[in-house]
């Protein structure tokens, strides 16, 4: 397949992308885009979906966490490690509680881009374009910010690259010794509203000095395997990201290992389920409550023809008070059907609230009460919970309602600091971890 095979999403209907003011800038951004390095690679592709495949089957679990929407001001190295810590303290409590591996994926390197629900913003007498993100417009709300800016889409670029060498350094570099991980955790356990954890955590710690007693070659335990995901919604940035792999001649999207669709623009007919069928990576489709069993047929059918063990996910984010009565269905059809999907649960997307005072945010009963329903699902489909999908960041904000730290409304404010979604902050991500570790055990 050529690159011109992959271009017959331009003729198709497509929703979600911003308006250019300036068509030739845009090209012309696109070229130089085709003509950077890729940011990753087909082998590290091709490693991920054999991983996701195992998962699939109930022998690996995916956690996959980060910012609902990176900025560019905070691609910096501590906001950076933060995040990768955080991920890998929860990938630690995950793998001792599932007795099996987790693939670690940041929600990172690329997640510049938000589908909104309206083309525009008002605010008073004035309106004006949306904030799609940073690799759009700027969020200010100025007539100068929100105009779309091709050369940020060559920003986004470069971000994402500074984003990937720092995660590559991190991971490979000793600070994902898994002693070292470990030991970052000690705070949470002995926070005194975390004490139900105190046992769980109190094995981890006898399991690893059993280890180290034992000779156990912890050179092997100083580098973990790190993916990253995104949506890819913004079709001038994924297209000429889309490089032809000189070993097998396939098509693959080389701004991320893993790339998904989003609710809002998974129409089978449509422009971005057309490009997403023809590259390589492994790929995901969110499904909301509304999702009926032809729908999701038609989707494997048409993203996954040939029923490649990890090549789809299929990624729920149904709400708290929804999931057990939307799930079920689907999960039974799959049973009859020759496919087998990985399925995640996202507890994110489903549970928005707006408080009286105007804050986005989310309850954390109603996250893990999603997450909890998910489990549920699964264990009376007799098939396999393979992951979960959350927005979190590494930094002490109070975005979530609730968790151990109690976070109410009036303490919304002291450091609600996200552009669009609200994030499980680090101790409310620490804590989700150690409920799906007992889901894990139970499943």
């Amino acid at each position: 397949m050529s690159l011109a095979d992959l271009d017959s999403w331009r003729s198709l209907p497509i929703k979600q992308q911003p308006q250019w003011p300036d068509a030739a800038a845009v090209a012309d951004a696109s070229q130089r885009l085709a003509s950077f390095p890729p940011l990753v690679f087909a082998g590290e592709v091709d490693q991920l979906r054999e991983k996701l495949g195992r998962a699939a089957a109930g022998e690996a679990f995916l956690l996959q966490g980060g910012d609902c929407a990176e900025t560019f001001a905070g691609a910096n190295a501590d906001n950076i490690r933060n995040r990768i810590k955080t991920i890998l303290q929860m990938a630690v409590v995950l793998t001792y509680g599932a007795s099996m591996p987790v693939i670690k994926m940041g929600r990172m390197a690329g997640q510049f881009a938000k589908p909104r629900s309206s083309d525009t913003e008002t605010r008073g007498d004035v309106t004006l374009p949306a904030y799609r993100g940073d690799i759009v417009n700027g969020f200010d709300f100025t007539e100068k910010s929100r105009v779309a800016d091709p050369q940020r889409l060559l920003q986004g670029y470069h971000m994402a690259a500074s984003t990937l060498n720092l995660i590559r350094a991190f991971t490979q570099g000793g600070f994902a010794d898994l002693r070292e991980v470990h030991s970052w955790n000690k705070g949470f356990a002995s926070n005194p509203a975390n004490a139900r954890y105190e046992g769980l955590a109190a094995e981890i710690d006898r399991a690893i000095k059993f280890m180290e007693a034992a000779g156990a070659d912890f050179e092997e335990l100083k580098r973990v395997d790190f993916y990253t995901g995104h949506e890819g919604l913004l079709m001038d940035y994924e297209a000429p990201m889309t490089r032809i792999d000189s070993r097998t001649q396939t098509p693959y999207n080389t701004s991320a290992h893993f790339l998904w669709i989003g609710e809002r623009t998974r129409e089978l007919d449509g422009a971005h389920v057309d490009y997403f069928s023809k590259i390589r990576n492994p790929i995901g489709v969110k499904l909301g409550p509304t999702t009926d069993i032809d729908t999701m047929l038609r989707l494997i059918d048409k993203l996954d023809p040939n029923r490649e063990p990890g090549r789809l996910t299929f990624i729920t984010r149904m709400g708290a008070g929804k999931i057990r009565d939307a799930l079920p269905p689907l999960l039974e059809a799959i049973k009859s059907a020759d496919a087998t999907p990985l399925w995640v649960t996202d507890p994110m997307h489903g549970n928005g609230i707006t408080t009286p005072t105007g804050y986005k945010t989310r309850r954390f009963e109603d996250v893990v009460d999603e997450v909890v329903g998910f489990f549920e699902s699964h264990r009376a489909a007799g098939t396999h919970p393979g992951g979960i999908h959350v927005e979190l960041t590494g930094d002490d904000v109070t975005e979530c309602l609730g968790g151990s730290e109690m976070i109410d409304e009036a303490t919304l404010a002291t450091r609600y600091e996200s552009l669009c979604d609200p994030r499980l902050n680090h101790m409310q991500s620490l804590e989700l971890a150690f409920l799906v570790a007992e889901q894990l055990e139970n499943r």
